[in-house]
Protein backbone atom coordinates (compact mmCIF):
# COMPACT_ATOMS: atom_id res chain seq x y z
CA UNK A 1 0.00 0.00 0.00
CA UNK A 2 1.27 3.49 -0.94
CA UNK A 3 1.18 6.36 1.63
CA UNK A 4 -0.63 8.98 0.90
CA UNK A 5 -1.03 12.32 2.49
CA UNK A 6 -4.37 14.46 2.71
CA UNK A 7 -4.26 17.21 1.60
CA UNK A 8 -5.25 19.72 4.38
CA UNK A 9 -5.45 23.13 2.86
CA UNK A 10 -8.06 25.36 2.92
CA UNK A 11 -10.26 26.08 -0.20
CA UNK A 12 -9.76 29.83 -1.10
CA UNK A 13 -12.98 31.67 0.00
CA UNK A 14 -14.03 35.10 -1.11
CA UNK A 15 -14.54 37.54 1.96
CA UNK A 16 -17.95 38.12 2.89
CA UNK A 17 -19.53 41.36 3.64
CA UNK A 18 -22.66 42.56 5.77
CA UNK A 19 -24.97 42.37 2.73
CA UNK A 20 -23.85 38.46 2.01
CA UNK A 21 -24.07 37.64 5.42
CA UNK A 22 -27.32 39.73 6.33
CA UNK A 23 -28.83 40.11 2.80
CA UNK A 24 -31.82 37.72 1.38
CA UNK A 25 -30.83 34.42 0.36
CA UNK A 26 -29.43 33.63 -3.11
CA UNK A 27 -32.55 31.53 -3.35
CA UNK A 28 -35.52 31.03 -1.33
CA UNK A 29 -38.96 29.53 -1.33
CA UNK A 30 -41.36 30.02 1.67
CA UNK A 31 -44.85 28.44 2.08
CA UNK A 32 -46.91 28.70 4.78
CA UNK A 33 -50.47 27.40 5.38
CA UNK A 34 -52.25 29.55 7.83
CA UNK A 35 -55.62 31.75 8.95
CA UNK A 36 -58.57 28.38 8.57
CA UNK A 37 -61.71 29.26 8.22
CA UNK A 38 -64.88 27.05 8.37
CA UNK A 39 -67.59 28.12 6.15
CA UNK A 40 -70.92 26.98 5.25
CA UNK A 41 -73.40 25.11 6.85
CA UNK A 42 -74.44 21.08 7.65
CA UNK A 43 -72.77 18.87 4.72
CA UNK A 44 -71.82 21.65 2.90
CA UNK A 45 -69.66 23.03 5.81
CA UNK A 46 -65.50 22.90 4.71
CA UNK A 47 -62.46 24.54 5.95
CA UNK A 48 -60.20 26.75 3.72
CA UNK A 49 -56.97 27.30 4.24
CA UNK A 50 -54.98 30.87 3.20
CA UNK A 51 -51.50 29.39 0.72
CA UNK A 52 -48.97 32.44 1.42
CA UNK A 53 -45.85 31.32 -1.16
CA UNK A 54 -42.39 34.36 -0.95
CA UNK A 55 -39.92 32.91 -3.42
CA UNK A 56 -37.50 34.80 -5.40
CA UNK A 57 -36.83 31.87 -7.55
CA UNK A 58 -37.42 32.90 -11.21
CA UNK A 59 -39.31 29.72 -12.40
CA UNK A 60 -42.37 31.36 -10.46
CA UNK A 61 -44.08 34.49 -12.15
CA UNK A 62 -45.41 36.03 -8.35
CA UNK A 63 -42.55 36.71 -5.90
CA UNK A 64 -45.41 37.03 -3.27
CA UNK A 65 -48.75 35.43 -3.51
CA UNK A 66 -51.64 34.30 -1.27
CA UNK A 67 -54.92 31.98 -2.35
CA UNK A 68 -57.12 29.81 -0.15
CA UNK A 69 -57.93 25.85 -1.07
CA UNK A 70 -59.55 23.34 0.80
CA UNK A 71 -58.33 19.67 1.69
CA UNK A 72 -59.94 18.46 -1.57
CA UNK A 73 -57.87 21.03 -3.53
CA UNK A 74 -54.45 19.40 -1.95
CA UNK A 75 -55.85 15.81 -3.27
CA UNK A 76 -56.14 17.44 -6.24
CA UNK A 77 -52.64 18.27 -6.39
CA UNK A 78 -51.31 15.23 -5.28
CA UNK A 79 -53.25 13.44 -7.88
CA UNK A 80 -52.03 15.94 -10.64
CA UNK A 81 -48.35 15.49 -8.99
CA UNK A 82 -48.56 11.62 -8.86
CA UNK A 83 -50.26 11.61 -12.63
CA UNK A 84 -47.62 14.18 -14.62
CA UNK A 85 -44.57 14.30 -12.67
CA UNK A 86 -41.25 11.80 -12.07
CA UNK A 87 -41.56 13.16 -7.92
CA UNK A 88 -42.19 10.73 -5.47
CA UNK A 89 -44.99 12.89 -4.36
CA UNK A 90 -45.78 13.04 -0.32
CA UNK A 91 -49.04 11.73 1.84
CA UNK A 92 -51.10 14.46 2.96
CA UNK A 93 -52.68 14.29 6.35
CA UNK A 94 -55.37 11.75 6.81
CA UNK A 95 -58.92 12.27 5.91
CA UNK A 96 -59.86 10.97 9.55
CA UNK A 97 -62.65 9.39 8.54
CA UNK A 98 -63.76 8.24 12.32
CA UNK A 99 -64.34 12.24 12.97
CA UNK A 100 -66.96 12.62 10.29
CA UNK A 101 -69.14 10.16 12.37
CA UNK A 102 -72.15 11.89 13.96
CA UNK A 103 -73.46 11.79 17.41
CA UNK A 104 -69.55 12.75 18.66
CA UNK A 105 -68.92 14.68 21.61
CA UNK A 106 -66.47 17.40 19.77
CA UNK A 107 -66.93 19.27 16.36
CA UNK A 108 -65.27 16.42 14.55
CA UNK A 109 -63.25 17.66 11.67
CA UNK A 110 -64.18 20.97 12.33
CA UNK A 111 -62.46 20.81 15.97
CA UNK A 112 -59.94 23.66 15.77
CA UNK A 113 -57.16 21.36 16.97
CA UNK A 114 -57.77 18.20 14.32
CA UNK A 115 -57.76 21.74 12.01
CA UNK A 116 -54.45 22.74 13.89
CA UNK A 117 -52.77 19.20 13.32
CA UNK A 118 -54.08 19.05 9.80
CA UNK A 119 -52.66 22.61 8.74
CA UNK A 120 -49.70 21.96 9.98
CA UNK A 121 -49.90 18.15 7.80
CA UNK A 122 -50.27 20.51 4.80
CA UNK A 123 -47.76 22.80 5.24
CA UNK A 124 -45.32 20.15 5.37
CA UNK A 125 -46.97 18.41 2.34
CA UNK A 126 -46.18 21.76 0.35
CA UNK A 127 -43.20 22.56 1.48
CA UNK A 128 -41.84 19.27 0.65
CA UNK A 129 -43.33 18.77 -2.94
CA UNK A 130 -42.69 22.86 -4.12
CA UNK A 131 -39.28 22.03 -2.66
CA UNK A 132 -38.53 19.46 -5.27
CA UNK A 133 -36.93 20.96 -8.62
CA UNK A 134 -38.64 18.52 -11.15
CA UNK A 135 -42.08 19.63 -9.13
CA UNK A 136 -40.94 23.34 -9.50
CA UNK A 137 -41.90 22.69 -13.35
CA UNK A 138 -45.14 21.60 -13.05
CA UNK A 139 -48.10 23.67 -14.37
CA UNK A 140 -50.04 22.45 -11.72
CA UNK A 141 -47.75 23.72 -8.56
CA UNK A 142 -48.09 26.93 -10.15
CA UNK A 143 -51.65 27.19 -10.72
CA UNK A 144 -52.49 25.62 -6.84
CA UNK A 145 -49.96 28.58 -5.27
CA UNK A 146 -50.38 31.22 -7.72
CA UNK A 147 -54.05 31.59 -9.04
CA UNK A 148 -57.71 32.09 -7.30
CA UNK A 149 -58.89 29.39 -8.65
CA UNK A 150 -57.97 26.30 -10.09
CA UNK A 151 -58.62 25.20 -13.88
CA UNK A 152 -59.17 21.54 -13.08
CA UNK A 153 -59.42 21.01 -17.09
CA UNK A 154 -55.79 22.40 -17.59
CA UNK A 155 -53.56 21.26 -19.92
CA UNK A 156 -50.46 19.49 -18.25
CA UNK A 157 -47.41 21.10 -19.17
CA UNK A 158 -43.93 21.75 -17.70
CA UNK A 159 -43.30 25.80 -16.87
CA UNK A 160 -40.33 27.11 -18.67
CA UNK A 161 -38.11 29.49 -16.64
CA UNK A 162 -38.39 33.05 -17.79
Amino acid sequence: MANTIADTRRLFTKPQNLNDAYGPPSNFLEIDVSNPETVGVGRGRFTTYEVRLKTNLPIFKLKESSVRRRYSDFEWLRAELERESKVVVPPLPGKALFRQLPFRGDDGIFDDSFIEERRQGLEQFLNKVAGHPLAQNERCLHMFLQEDSLDRNYTPSKIRQA
